[in-house]
C-alpha cells in the first residue's frame, strides 16, 4: 500500500498539504512545522479517534489535543494506492464527534468501497489492528521503545503456531488466572468466602451451645436465689414495722418544734414592722456609719468656726499693715508704676553740655570778630564790634540758660527723694515692692478665710442634709424619733430584732429541714412476727445483693435466650455447614486443576517463544549491526518485550538502560523494523511512519540507518519526518 497525498485540517495543520512518493520520503520541517502532527492525522484516519478517552493529568486526549487551531470543524483526505486501485479517505466532523463522519470511494469512479467502514478501514488497508501498527510500522515521537500489547503477541504467537489470531497467551493466561483468583483470592475468591463462611456458622453453633448452657445454669441459679430474697423481703418487713413507730414519735416531735420556730418568727416579724417593715440590715448598717459621721461633722464644724474666726484676724491685720500713704487706694501694680515713674525722674540727668557748648562758642566767635575788626581785616571796625556784640550777647544767653536748667533738675531730685524718704532712685522701688509684698500677704489672708468659709458651709450643708436623711429613714419604721439620739435608737432596736429574726429563720429553717427529713408513718404497717437474723443495715444489704445477683442471672438468662433466638435454627445451620464443606472440597479441586492448566499454558508458551523468538531475534541482530556498523550485531527480546544489546564478540547482553539514548534508539528502531518485517503482511506492505526517530544518531549512524531505511523503502513506502537539514542532504548527496 502506498500514500499519494494528504491534505488535513487537523491540530496545527488548517487545509495544509503533503503529496508522497515511493520508497523513503523524507519530511524536513522546523520544531512546531507539524510533523508529529501529520502522523498523528494519518494514524486517525486509518483508525479514527477514540473520543471515549478523557484529559488527565499532564496528559491531554487526542480528540482535544488536536482540535484546529483555526476553530474550523476537524477533517482530512487521504488518496492512496492499495492492490492496484487508487482510494480516496474522507473523515469529518459528525455533530459533536470529530472525525465521526467517514467515506472511502473510489478515487478515479467516485464509487463507494463497499468493504471499508470507519472501523475496519485500518486493519484492512494495513494489514493490523491498530496496537499492533503502532508497536511496529509507526513511531510517534520519543516512543521508539516497544511494549507488548494482546493484539501484537496474538499476532506473533499466529506466526509461530497455527497462523490463528483469535487469542494471546497472555489473555488466555489472564483468563486462567482470573478464575483461579475467583476460587482463592484473599478478598474475593470463593474459597476464602467458603472458608470465612464455614468458620462463621462453627462460631454461631459454639455460640448456641454456650448460650443453652449459660441459660439453663441461670435457671437454676435463679430458683435458689428467690427462695432466699421471699425470706429476706421479711425480715426487712419486720425491721420496717419496728421502725416506724420509732419514725412517727421523731415525726410528731420534729412537727411540735416547727410549730414553736414558726410562732417565734411570726411574733419576731410582728414587733420589727409594728409602725412598717425596716430597711434590710445593710441600709441599717450604712445609716449607723452615716450617725458616727455626724458626729466628725459636728466636730469638724467646731474646728472651722475656730478656724475662720482666726482667718479673719489675720485678714485684718494683713490689710492693716498693707496701707501705705504714698500709695493711698493704689493696686501693687499702680504702685510700682508710679513708684518706677518717679525714681525715672530722680535718677534722670539734665543734659546741659550743648548749651554751655554754644555759649562759649558765641563768645569765642565775638572775640574773633573784634580782633578782626581791630586789625583792619574787616572793612569797617563797627561791623566787628556789631557782630561781636551780637555773638556775646547769644553766648551769655545760652550758659546762662544751661545754669537755670541744671538748678531746676536738681530740685525736682531733692524733693521725690524727700517725699518718698529715699537716698537713692533704688530706694523708692524698693518701697514700691515692700508695698506690693504686703499687699500679696493680704490677698493670701482673704484666700484663707474665704476657703474656711466655704469648709464650713460644705460641713454645715452636709450636717443639715445627713440628719434630714437619717430622720426620713427611720420614720419609715419609727415616725416618732426627733433627734439624732432617737435614730440611733431605732436603727439600733431594728438590727438587734433583724439578728433575732434572723436567728429564729435559722432554727425554723432546720426544724422544717428535720420535718420534712421525716415523712409522716405510714398507717396500717404492722409487725409480721418475723424476727430477723441480721441487723436492718446486713439485711439490706443482703437483699441488695440478692435483688442484684437476681437482675444479673435475669439479664444473662435474657441474653442467653435473645442469642439463642437471634443465632437461628440450629438444623439449618448445620445442613448449611455440610453444604459448605461439599462446595469448598469441589472448590479445591477446581484451583488444583487451574493451576495445573496454567503450568501447562506456561510451558506451552515457553514453547512458542523458543520457535519465534530467534527469528525476531535474528533479524534485529542483523538490522542493529547495519546500523551501527556492525558494533552490536545480537539481539534478545525478553518476555516482557524489553531489548537487550551484545556487541560482537562481548561476553554479555547490554540492557537499554546501560545504553546511550542514540545506541537505545537504534537497538528498539533494530527491533520494530524486525517486528513490522514478521507481523504485519509481505503482499501489500503497509507504510512505515518514523517522528524524528533519528534524532539522537550522529552523523554516522543517521547515515547509516538511512542507507538502511532506503533498502527497506524498495519493498515498502517510508514516512520520515524529521527537524534537522541532514537527512535531506543526505538523500540529495545520495541522489546526485
Amino acid at each position: 500500500m502506498k500514500i499519494k497525498r494528504m491534505r488535513a485540517t487537523f491540530g496545527g495543520l488548517d487545509h495544509r498539504e503533503l503529496t508522497l512518493k515511493d520508497g523513503l520520503n523524507i519530511i524536513t520541517a522546523p520544531n512546531e512545522g507539524g510533523k508529529s502532527t501529520w502522523s498523528a492525522f494519518l494514524r486517525a484516519m486509518f483508525y479514527g479517534i477514540n473520543t471515549k478517552e478523557r484529559d488527565k493529568q499532564n496528559y491531554i486526549a487526542e480528540k482535544n489535543r488536536y482540535q484546529p487551531w483555526s476553530g474550523a470543524a476537524m477533517e482530512g483526505v487521504l488518496d492512496l494506492e492499495w492492490k492496484g486501485q487508487a482510494i480516496t479517505l474522507r473523515r469529518s466532523q459528525k455533530g459533536n464527534t470529530p472525525f465521526g463522519a467517514f467515506e472511502a470511494v473510489y478515487t478515479d469512479t467516485g464509487e463507494p468501497v463497499g468493504f471499508l467502514t470507519a472501523d475496519t478501514v485500518g486493519e484492512t488497508l494495513l494489514g493490523a489492528p491498530r496496537e499492533v501498527f503502532e508497536r511496529s510500522a509507526f513511531v510517534g515521537q520519543g516512543g521508539t521503545a516497544i511494549d507488548g500489547a494482546p493484539a501484537l503477541e496474538a499476532r506473533i504467537a499466529a506466526l509461530a503456531s497455527s497462523g490463528e489470531e483469535d487469542v494471546s497467551y497472555s489473555q488466555v493466561e489472564r483468563v486462567l488466572r482470573d478464575w483461579r483468583n475467583s476460587r482463592q483470592h484473599n478478598k474475593t475468591g470463593r474459597i476464602p468466602k467458603l472458608e470465612g463462611e464455614l468458620a462463621e456458622i462453627e462460631n454461631i453453633l459454639a455460640r448456641q451451645s454456650k448460650a443453652f448452657r449459660l441459660s439453663q445454669e441461670a435457671k437454676r441459679e435463679l430458683d435458689k436465689l428467690q427462695a432466699g430474697q421471699k425470706l429476706l423481703l421479711a425480715e426487712r418487713q419486720a425491721h420496717l414495722a419496728r421502725a416506724m413507730a420509732d419514725r412517727r414519735q421523731k415525726w410528731e416531735a420534729g412537727q411540735q418544734a416547727l410549730a414553736e420556730a414558726r410562732a417565734q418568727v411570726e411574733a419576731l416579724t410582728a414587733e420589727r414592722d409594728r409602725y412598717g417593715a425596716p430597711p434590710d440590715a445593710e441600709t441599717l448598717r450604712k445609716a449607723q456609719e452615716e450617725l458616727n459621721y455626724l458626729n466628725t461633722l459636728h466636730s469638724n464644724r467646731k474646728l472651722a468656726e475656730n478656724q475662720l474666726e482666726e482667718a479673719k484676724s489675720a485678714e485684718t491685720q494683713a490689710k492693716d499693715a498693707a496701707v501705705d500713704p504714698l500709695f493711698p487706694d493704689l493696686t501693687p501694680d499702680e504702685a510700682w508704676q508710679q513708684a518706677s515713674a518717679d525714681a525715672e525722674t530722680a535718677g534722670r540727668t539734665v543734659p546741659t553740655g550743648g548749651l554751655m557748648g554754644g555759649g562759649i562758642a558765641a563768645l569765642v566767635l565775638a572775640a574773633g570778630s573784634l580782633v578782626l575788626a581791630l586789625i583792619q581785616v574787616l572793612p569797617a571796625l563797627w561791623m566787628g564790634a556789631a557782630a561781636a556784640g551780637v555773638l556775646a550777647a547769644v553766648g551769655v544767653g545760652l550758659l546762662v540758660s544751661a545754669s537755670l536748667k541744671k538748678k531746676g533738675a536738681a530740685a525736682a531730685r531733692t524733693e521725690i527723694l524727700e517725699r518718698y524718704e529715699a537716698q537713692v532712685p533704688d530706694d523708692i522701688l524698693t518701697r514700691a515692692n515692700a508695698y506690693r509684698e504686703r499687699w500679696v500677704v493680704a490677698a493670701e489672708a482673704t484666700r484663707r478665710r474665704e476657703a474656711v468659709e466655704g469648709s464650713l458651709a460644705d460641713i454645715t450643708a452636709q450636717d443639715q442634709d445627713t440628719r434630714t436623711r437619717l430622720l426620713a429613714l427611720v420614720h419609715t419604721f419609727a415616725p416618732t424619733v426627733t433627734d439624732t439620739f432617737g435614730v440611733s435608737a431605732a436603727i439600733s432596736r431594728a438590727l438587734n430584732l433583724d439578728q433575732r429574726l434572723a436567728t429564729a429563720q435559722v432554727k425554723l429553717d432546720g426544724a422544717q429541714a428535720l420535718a420534712d427529713s421525716l415523712p409522716k408513718p405510714e398507717a396500717g404497717m404492722e409487725d409480721n412476727g418475723v424476727t430477723p437474723r441480721f441487723d436492718p443495715a446486713e439485711t439490706a444489704a443482703r437483699l441488695e445483693a440478692a435483688e442484684s445477683e437476681l437482675s444479673r442471672l435475669r439479664s444473662g438468662l435474657a441474653m442467653a435466650q435473645g442469642e439463642l433466638n437471634s443465632l437461628g435454627d440450629r438444623e439449618e445451620l448445620t445442613a448449611r455447614r455440610e453444604a459448605i464443606l461439599e462446595e469448598l472440597e469441589r472448590r479445591k479441586k477446581e484451583y488444583d486443576a487451574l493451576t495445573a492448566t496454567l503450568e501447562a499454558l506456561e510451558k506451552a508458551h515457553t514453547g512458542l517463544q523458543a520457535r519465534f523468538s530467534p527469528a525476531l531475534n535474528r533479524r534485529a541482530g542483523e538490522l542493529l549491526a547495519k546500523l551501527t556498523g556492525g558494533k552490536y550485531d545480537k539481539v534478545s527480546l525478553t518476555r516482557e518485550f524489553e531489548a537487550l544489546a551484545e556487541e560482537h564478540d562481548a561476553l554479555l547482553p547490554r540492557r537499554a538502560l546501560v545504553l546511550s539514548r542514540g545506541t537505545a534508539d537504534q537497538l528498539y528502531l533494530a527491533v520494530r523494523l524486525a517486528v513490522c518485517e514478521l507481523v504485519l503482511p509481505g503482499e501489500e506492505p503497509c507504510p512505515l511512519v518514523l517522528d524524528d526517530a533519528l534524532a539522537n544518531f550522529d552523523d554516522e549512524r543517521m547515515a547509516l540507518a538511512l542507507s538502511t531505511l532506503a533498502e527497506l523503502g524498495k519493498e515498502r513506502q517510508i514516512l520520515l519526518f524529521t527537524c534537522h537539514n541532514r537527512e535531506a542532504a543526505w538523500q540529495r548527496s545520495l541522489e546526485g
